[in-house]
């Protein structure tokens, strides 16, 4: 695989009161329920060669779904061999969220609770045996999406032996099928540099990171990125390409918005934190520096321990477009020069990369209820060729 994108998870967000109800369900992952082959044809066409699918594990830990677990599995097995058949590799990413809402179960559950986690394990074989008839030269298997554990500062190093048990318990299940594997803490490039892969002594494994440096940039009105990055948008990418005087007046549209909307208590951190984090890429060198570095991360690691490019994998990357419930929009063409300047520096090390992502929030094929997304990062997608 070398150029991919990953498809979206839910965008209907059923409720866990109705997972019982298998035509809520089914097709399964969601995106089977819009997208047609046809779709999936257009993405070759448009130079993709593969599709990363994330699946939500949720409904396979839930007590709602006891009756139809056989047909979850038969369905991602149908939607593998549904990308396939319109010549695109596929990447079964098991992509847990975080609970809350209209579910029980996420990524806390299982990475809290030791009997949930050895549930989830179980689900991972299953989805093992479920794939291990595919060719693994067409199909990939994902472990665990962004584990969120070992973030703290205390020095914890929990996922290794936990990447472990997935790991066996994947294999064990599928002794062909190639396995895709992570570092801990959103699978960002300094977790995957605390891996050992020498301790996973298998040929057939793919190493992933996913990098949405810088930020400040990539995720501007993002309202599930804590309380200060909501606050932010009409940054210019990349910030040196406009004058200056045009970046100063973002930035004090910003601030205003800080001082009239943020919590009284946070505002000066906020506003401090802006100034920080803007004049760490307001030139072009700097700018350079902070796309470089989870690259330059991974490079050390693949060279410490002889991990080859063509098993390294950037999973997931992208700008955000728009924010569900805020109107501004990032413009297509920042968009489209950041995904340019990300996929460049995957391509030069020889890297496989999967854009974030085919519709939502961040989508680059349409965005929210099917329409059509600006076409400008799929034009910049289809020139490099």
């Amino acid at each position: 695989m070398k150029r991919g994108i990953n498809l979206d998870i839910w965008t209907t967000w059923p409720d866990e009161e109705r997972w019982g109800e298998e035509d809520v369900l089914l097709p399964f992952p969601e995106w089977r329920q819009s997208l047609k082959e046809s779709d999936l044809q257009a993405l070759r066409e448009a130079g993709f060669d593969f599709v990363r699918i994330p699946v939500d594990p949720s409904p396979f830990l839930s007590e709602k779904t006891t009756g139809s677990r056989d047909k979850l599995f038969a369905s991602v097995l149908e939607s593998v061999r549904m990308v396939n058949g319109a010549g695109l590799k596929a990447v079964v990413d098991m992509h847990l969220f975080l609970a809350g809402g209209n579910r029980s179960i996420g990524m806390a559950e299982v990475m809290d609770d030791a009997g949930m986690f050895d549930r989830y394990v179980d689900v991972v074989r299953l989805m093992g045996e479920t794939l291990s008839g595919e060719d693994s030269s067409l199909v990939a298997f994902e472990l665990m999406n962004e584990p969120v554990i070992d973030c703290d500062e205390d020095g914890t190093n929990l996922w290794p032996e936990r990447l472990r048990r997935l790991y066996t318990a994947a294999r064990s299940a599928a002794a062909r099928l190639t396995l895709v594997l992570s570092g801990a803490c959103y699978s960002g490039a300094e977790a995957l540099a605390r891996i050992d892969p020498t301790e996973f002594p298998d040929e057939n494994l793919i190493w992933t990171f996913h990098s949405y440096a810088p930020f400040l940039l990539t995720t501007q009105g993002a309202t599930w990125a804590g309380d200060f990055i909501r606050y932010v948008t009409g940054l210019p990418y990349p910030p040196h390409a406009v004058p200056r005087a045009e970046l100063d007046a973002a930035l004090e549209a910003i601030r205003q918005k800080i001082r009239s909307e943020a919590p009284w208590g946070r505002r000066n951190a906020m506003l401090a934190y802006l100034d920080e984090q803007i004049a760490t890429m307001d030139t072009k060198e700097e700018l350079e520096a902070l796309l470089d570095e989870p690259f330059e991360i991974v490079d050390a690691w693949a060279r410490k321990y002889g991990v080859a490019p063509q098993n390294i994998f950037l999973g997931e990357f992208g700008m955000i477009r728009q924010e569900y419930g805020n109107p501004y929009i990032v413009p297509a063409a920042a968009r489209a020069a950041y995904a340019r300047d990300v996929i460049r520096r995957a391509e030069s090390r020889g890297y496989a990369w999967a854009i974030w992502s085919y519709g939502g929030a961040f989508g680059i094929v349409e965005e929210f209820e099917g329409r059509k997304a600006e076409p400008g990062v799929m034009e910049m997608i289809r020139s490099l060729r």
